[in-house]
């Protein structure tokens, strides 16, 4: 009774940290332990070291994305990449996933590049569907990337739950990176192949005006050194290295470039405290109702139930592909990350499949999820964006849906893909 009380309140709206919170009170008084346990999980979560670098990263993304950086980097990747055929298609891809890797948000994305995109794409005469649909598509990429939030969050989830195999987020990071080139290069390729024909394709490089863009860019070109170079040449531990991701935007957009006033910070540090906020009450009252699901061997009773059905590792990861697809049309990706991965993990593991491999088979899906139909989050924002029609939209995704499909596969049942870069 109890709990179709709590699935009523979450279908008229209550706050699902609220519901979450809730599942696990009722959980724990029917097993007659103190309540205390709530606060005590929470705390638990506040001690965790790596836990530092997801406001840290969150603020450095909203102050690009509230600054010329866009602009600044879609001019480089143009410069770079324009002079091959269908360039301007592979700089949408590459600037997109840039940006989304350090923004941690797909939506935000279509918002801010495409007013770029979306016009230049179709000035170069590429075909309007052809450009909506790569345009809605991109802004999924990069969250494969380093040092996308959901990369973070996954590793924070995963590590509250004690497992035998160690999963640490620099392995993560590391196991992310040739999947995503992947995307990028399949989705890249059909570009090409649909620039054929088209009277502008591509431009004659320029040096000189590479040079500028470089010029241009030059405080934004070392980002990704300092955070990846840091990392993995053990210069900075993940939390560090967020710091200093943060303190290095703030110092140029606010100190040097000057494109962000004082009066304008106040401002950009509620929005995006206001979105880690949400992420982390959701993750403390998440990892409490953890921890009632294994008290009550949730977890190991599903695995049992699942495994006297099916048998082999290879019908378990069709099911979670397609499980996972549907949860990616219905629920935003952290709170996907916070309540899923705690049940799904262990189970998977119970399969024979390594917990980062896992990370990266989640990720891909709920990247996928957000353009597919008929509720995909970033389906709904381009249609917005660009005022079309939401059914067009469906219709122009859906090469892009194909192939991304086609990789997601590709990840799921290669793991030497994801676990290739991976020192385990």
């Amino acid at each position: 009774m109890a709990m179709l009380l709590l699935a009523l309140l979450a279908l008229a709206g209550t706050p699902l940290f609220a519901v979450i919170a809730a599942s696990a009170m009722v959980g724990f008084s029917g097993q007659e332990v103190d309540l205390q346990v709530m606060g005590i999980e929470i705390y638990r979560l506040a001690e965790t070291p790596v836990l530092l670098a997801i406001p840290l990263f969150t603020f450095a993304g909203y102050l690009l994305g509230e600054s010329g950086a866009p602009a600044r980097l879609v001019r480089l990747t143009q410069t770079l990449l324009g002079w091959l055929s269908g360039g301007l298609a592979i700089v949408s891809l590459a600037a997109c996933a840039l940006f989304t890797a350090f923004t941690g948000a797909s939506g935000v994305t279509i918002v801010a590049l495409g007013a770029l995109l979306y016009p230049a794409l179709r000035e170069a005469r590429y075909p309007e569907s052809f450009s909506l649909g790569l345009i809605t598509t991109s802004g999924s990429l990069g969250l494969l990337f380093a040092p996308a939030l959901p990369l973070i969050l996954y590793g924070v989830v995963a590590q509250q739950m004690n497992l035998e195999q160690s999963i640490r987020i620099d392995d993560l990071f590391a196991a992310g990176l040739l999947p995503g080139l992947l995307m990028i290069l399949l989705l890249g390729l059909y570009s090409m192949w649909r620039a054929r024909g088209l009277v502008e394709t591509s431009e004659r490089f320029s040096l000189s005006d590479a040079c500028g863009a470089i010029r241009d860019a030059a405080w934004e070109i070392p980002l990704p050194i300092v955070v990846l170079g840091g990392i993995y040449g053990g210069f900075f531990a993940l939390s560090e290295a967020a710091a200093v991701t943060a303190l290095y935007v703030l110092i140029v957009t606010v100190g040097i470039r000057r494109e962000i006033s004082l009066t304008e910070l106040p401002g950009i540090m509620r929005e995006s405290m206001v979105l880690v906020g949400a992420i982390l009450i959701i993750l403390g009252v998440s990892l409490a109702s953890t921890n009632y699901l294994i008290d009550a061997e949730v977890p190991t009773r599903i695995f049992e139930a699942i495994r006297s059905r099916i048998d082999g590792q290879l019908t378990f990861l069709v099911l979670l592909n397609i499980f996972l697809l549907g949860l990616g049309m219905m629920l935003d990706i952290f709170s996907a990350l916070v309540i899923v991965v705690p049940i799904i993990l262990p189970i998977a593991i119970g399969y024979g499949i390594d917990p980062v491999h896992l990370g990266i088979i989640f990720l891909a899906n709920m990247q996928i999820g957000y353009i597919t139909p008929p509720v995909g989050m970033n389906l709904f924002i381009a249609s917005y964006r660009f005022d079309r029609p939401v059914l067009e939209v469906y219709r122009a995704t859906i090469p892009f849906f194909v192939i991304l499909l086609l990789t997601v596969l590709l990840i799921t049942y290669w793991p030497a893909l994801s676990l290739f870069l991976v020192d385990r």
